[in-house]
């Protein structure tokens, strides 16, 4: 599972993918967790405000920390 998290490197964004790592590891599940910095890059999402998150291509979230209900949801828990 290929997980990107779009941001600026703002504390929220540092807060969802560190929240995304934890939630991989309780689960068992194997991840790719990058950190897209570049404006370009998130802008070819079409995420305004971060962070973003993006799973095996597909935007899941933007604007807010995800809760960790939720990103389990995503990796299928």
């Amino acid at each position: 599972m290929d997980i990107k998290v779009l941001g600026t490197g703002c504390k929220k964004c540092k807060a969802t993918k560190e929240a995304i790592r934890e939630v991989a590891q309780e689960l068992g599940v194997d991840i790719t967790l990058e950190e897209v910095t570049s404006m370009d890059e998130i802008l070819k999402y079409n995420v305004m405000t971060t962070p973003g998150v993006v799973i095996d291509g597909k935007v899941v979230s933007k604007g807010k920390v995800p809760d960790k209900k939720e990103i389990k949801g995503w990796l299928g828990s």
